[in-house]
């Protein structure tokens, strides 16, 4: 009975594949090692911290060089092996060196921050608190796309979460941090809400949580329960848009990057969209395509939705005017997130719903690159321009050419403009992706957008080169500022020069 019992348990054992879990688990035990760290270093060693945190993030973007061979699961049921909680594919691999990447150039627009805090005691940041929520916060952001069932996507999802509100709020006695920290954490509570709400609905309706189980599951609902699964899978839909920061869920978005330390501001742009859409990527196409003719349409008409009112509130951001130049990017990243939304929705109506998937990986790789440089020369705008408002850049050129010059590119990549070719290359991909699904009216609202779009970029980017209004200042930029900066923009440039290398590195294997 005992040998039984005890051949029993070892078939509930499950092995883990540590190679496949390397990218997360390693920002995971760097976090750890931060906090701990922190208790016995110095005021003067806390710079330490930081190098730790982005030799740390660099290490877990090397851990993704192997699994580039081939698919990799781990966590799988001892009878099935075929269904598993964690996977290391194609699509994985992309959003985790999407995530890693971003969450690394944040790290070194931190290291500057955090610097120029400790001159200033009224915004001086707790440095080893900070570094232990953004490698936290990485973590769960690297295990969401290799999620492969409801219960650690939720998990992922709010491991991603959790952190960023408290770094939105680190700011101590700073009103409009912690009234941004707060609108970040409402709107997000009320998501997860949701979505658990939804997910509890679908698991009733098909009895697993894997999404595989899901998608087979869903098409044989019972009568009695198919207007339960519905429901569910409205209400996951629902949970994950308020992720994107889809219209009408994105009104935390602008005071959220306002109130927010801008490396986070700039981590939440471009990090904070790879968890909501790869999330939204998994639960519509793995776990529900006997559903696309529920969420397809869904989706198109939030992404109609989501690039105009993102594009007409950055319109109304004018530089003769005292607006923030992040709460103009905070805009300008709504309107993008509708154009990441359009090619999921055109998976729905797609027969290659693959090379839908794709183009969305395509432009988001795209837009990181950009967005995060140019949230990069914004912090060194803000560095003696603290205000940081849009009329601050008139003159840019005069005092920092190269830096004007960058973020001149950055813009008309955004824009979709040459020289920023590679900006144009992501919006034809996404367009085509429309194109191809049948989706005519979406592509003709998405061309309207981008000419709404080319307004204030063009806008921004010619008062880079007027005559300034003062005498320029001038000033020493920090290495890792000047690395952030040089890294976005040898990027965009190498990308612009062969810009097919980001569909080819995009070709998902989801299927």
């Amino acid at each position: 009975m005992s040998s039984q019992v005890q051949v029993q348990a070892q078939s509930l054992v499950q092995s883990v594949d540590w190679l496949a879990i390397a990218p997360p688990t390693i920002a995971a035990v760097v976090a750890l090692v931060v906090l701990v760290a922190d208790l016995f270093l110095g005021d003067h060693r806390k710079a330490l911290l930081g190098w730790i945190s982005v030799a740390g993030l660099a290490l877990a973007g090397l851990a993704l060089l192997p699994l580039l061979d081939g698919d990799r699961s781990t966590f799988c049921l001892t009878g099935d092996p075929d269904v598993c909680s964690y996977t290391a594919d194609r699509f994985t691999l992309v959003v985790q060196f999407l995530v890693l990447g971003g969450a690394l150039l944040a790290a070194l627009l931190s290291m500057t921050a955090l610097k120029d805090a400790d001159k200033d005691a009224d915004k001086e940041l707790p440095e080893g608190e900070f570094w232990f929520l953004l490698l936290s916060s990485a973590a769960g952001a690297a295990l969401l796309p290799a999620s492969r069932d409801l219960a650690t996507l939720i998990v992922a999802l709010e491991v991603a979460s959790l952190p960023a509100f408290a770094l939105v709020g680190i700011r101590h006695g700073d009103r409009r941090s912690s009234e941004a920290a707060l609108k970040f954490f409402l709107s997000s509570v009320t998501a997860t809400a949701v979505s658990l709400m939804g997910v509890s609905f679908v698991y009733a309706s098909t009895g697993t949580l894997y999404l595989t189980g899901i998608a087979t599951g869903i098409e044989d609902v019972d009568g009695q329960l198919h207007t339960l699964a519905q429901a569910g899978v409205v209400l996951t839909l629902v949970g994950f848009a308020f992720k994107t920061a889809a219209v009408p869920f994105h009104f935390w978005v602008p005071d959220t990057y306002v109130g927010a330390p801008l490396p986070v501001a700039a981590y939440l742009s471009v990090v904070g969209k790879a968890v909501g859409f790869s999330g939204l990527i998994l639960v519509t196409v793995i776990a529900l395509p006997s559903y696309a003719d529920v969420w397809g349409p869904a989706l198109a008409a939030l992404a109609a939705l989501t690039m105009t009112i993102g594009n007409v509130g950055a319109l109304r951001q004018r530089p003769t005017r005292a607006y923030s130049a992040v709460r103009l990017l905070a805009w300008s990243s709504v309107g993008q997130a509708g154009y990441l939304l359009v090619p999921i929705a055109a998976a729905a109506y797609s027969e290659d719903a693959e090379k839908a998937v794709g183009s969305t990986l395509a432009y988001a790789l795209m837009y990181a690159a950009v967005n995060l440089g140019a949230f990069a020369v914004a912090a060194l705008v803000a560095r003696t321009k603290p205000l940081n408002r849009v009329g601050d850049y008139r003159g840019l050129y005069a005092s920092r050419p190269l830096a004007a010059l960058v973020l001149g590119f950055f813009l008309l990549c955004l824009a979709g403009l040459p020289p920023g070719v590679i900006g144009l290359f992501a919006k034809v991909t996404v367009f085509s992706a429309a194109v191809d699904a049948g989706l005519g009216w979406l592509a003709v609202v998405m061309a309207v957008n981008v000419v709404i779009a080319l307004f204030y970029y063009l806008q921004w980017t010619s008062l880079l080169f007027r005559a300034p209004e003062g005498e320029p200042a001038a000033h020493r930029v920090p290495a890792p500022l000047t690395a952030a900066i040089a890294l976005t923009a040898v990027l965009g440039v190498a990308l612009s020069g062969a810009p097919q290398l980001v569909l080819r590195f995009s070709d998902t294997g989801l299927f």
